[in-house]
Parts: structure tokens; sequence; C-alpha cells
């Protein structure tokens, strides 16, 4: 099984299957629009633009399963990133990033990565904080533990990566240089 074998659903009701991508290098990432992170859309654009011509695609997958962060519809969801944000790459329909109801793709991005923790910043204290308050065994699964989430995928469509939310977004570039 490969990422290759998935099909998704795009912000537009499209199906979409992900062997479209071979031959890319992509960053998958589960947003929120209401987030402490959502202003992550305008670096994630500026690294859209810098790489997008070298073969690289972020495919970006609204999920409203942490603190219910991304309400509205599809469309909804659409039109606050690309007015707010002037996003440019793909966007999916919204879906589930854990359990019963997660979607395939996200189900194999998990088992196939592991949680290696959060950046000793602010942000990373004050979340793993939060997340031992409501789930004091969080750091042993695999699960996505918040929004913005990201995945990097090799142009053979192997993961390279999983980077947690506050991950620098400069050693994300860095990764992306190393594959591109």
């Amino acid at each position: 099984m490969s990422i290759y074998d998935f099909k998704v659903t795009a912000q537009d009701g499209v199906e979409v299957p992900l062997s479209g991508y071979k031959g890319k290098v992509l960053l998958i990432v589960n947003t929120a629009t209401g987030c402490g992170f959502t202003p992550q859309y305008s670096d994630l654009q500026k690294m859209y633009d810098e790489f997008h011509n070298n073969n690289f695609e972020i495919l970006d997958f609204p999920c409203n399963q942490f603190g219910a962060q991304a309400p509205g519809t599809d469309e909804e969801i659409h039109t606050f990133c690309t007015t707010k944000y002037g996003t440019t790459f793909k966007q999916f329909s919204k879906v589930d990033v854990n359990g019963e109801n997660a979607h395939d793709l996200f189900k194999y991005l998990t088992e196939n990565t592991s949680f290696e923790g959060f950046d000793k910043n602010m942000m990373g204290k004050m979340l793993e904080g939060m997340l031992e308050k409501a789930v004091p065994d969080f750091h042993t699964s695999s699960d996505i533990k918040w929004n913005f989430t990201k995945f990097l995928i090799d142009k053979e469509g192997n993961i390279v990566k999983r980077f947690e939310p506050m991950t620098d977004l400069k050693e994300i570039e860095k990764a992306i240089k190393e594959i591109i």
C-alpha cells in the first residue's frame, strides 16, 4: 500500500485519486480556520509559491475534531482561506483524522508515523498540558494531536517525516529542499 492507493474528495466535491500526484513532493496538512495555528496558512502559501514550480504540492484537509475549530461548510472554509490568506494550493473536503470515522488516508499516515512529541516552545508546552488533562496517555498513540500536523511525502509516495503543529516552518522547508 502507498499514498497513491487513496482517493480523496476535493473541496468542490470531485473525487481525486492521489495517484495523480506521482512524481511530486507533497505536504499533507490537517487544518482549521479558527485555530491559534491558522495564521500558518500565510506561511504555507509562501512555501507553496516558492516550491510549486519544483513539483511540490500542499494538500489541505480541514478537520473539525480539535476544539471544533473548523466550523462551516467546505465552501465557507475555502472562501475564508482564499480571501483571508490568499491560498491557492489544493483544498479538500473536511475530514476526520482520528477515530473510527477517520479518512483512510489519515489512518495510513498515522499508522506509518509516530508522535515524537511537541517542540519545547511555549505553544508546545501549552498544548501538551491541555492534552495531558484530556487524554493522559496521549504520548503513546500515533494519533494526530492537533490542527496543522503535517506529513511530508517524497516523489515516490513515501512518508518522509511527520511534523507537529508548532514545528518551525523553516525546518519543514529544509526537509522539502532535501527531497525536491
